[in-house]
């Protein structure tokens, strides 16, 4: 929890980063796709008031856009724009660059073994939660 705190510690310094959860939808919607609210209500185990107004920011920050729904549905999707691949490319950027500088003096196994528990600490997180993360 510390680490997701103040990973801003760890990235560069200066305006128009994405918030966290700009940063957490557009990463979810990058990995799955257009997302309707409920969709994304699902995949965060938030209510749809919440994700109105992050994703209404969003619109106005110009990194998502509504489109029709492909399965005819009424409801209308949220999918990644240009601008915010871009900023979500930046941001994911300065954040591995951070963790590169704050690992700099770690072994590489020393690296790895943090990377193997926390990969293992999201797995166990998101079986008990029943909300996966998609992966490649």
């Amino acid at each position: 929890m510390l680490l997701g705190r103040y990973l801003h510690l760890l990235a560069a310094r200066g305006g128009g980063r994405l918030d966290r959860s700009a940063y957490t939808v557009l990463s979810r919607i990058r990995a799955e796709g257009p997302m309707s609210i409920g969709r994304l209500s699902d995949a965060f185990g938030l209510d749809a008031s919440t994700l109105n107004r992050q994703t209404a920011a969003m619109l106005r920050a110009g990194t998502v856009e509504r489109i029709p729904d492909p399965e005819g549905s009424m409801a209308r999707r949220f999918a990644i724009t240009p601008e915010g691949e871009r900023r979500l490319d930046r941001d994911r950027a300065e954040n591995v660059a951070g963790l590169a500088r704050l690992l700099e003096d770690w072994t590489p196994a020393d690296a790895a073994q943090l990377a193997d528990g926390l990969a293992r600490l999201n797995r166990d997180i998101e079986r008990l939660d029943g909300r996966p993360w998609p992966r490649d």
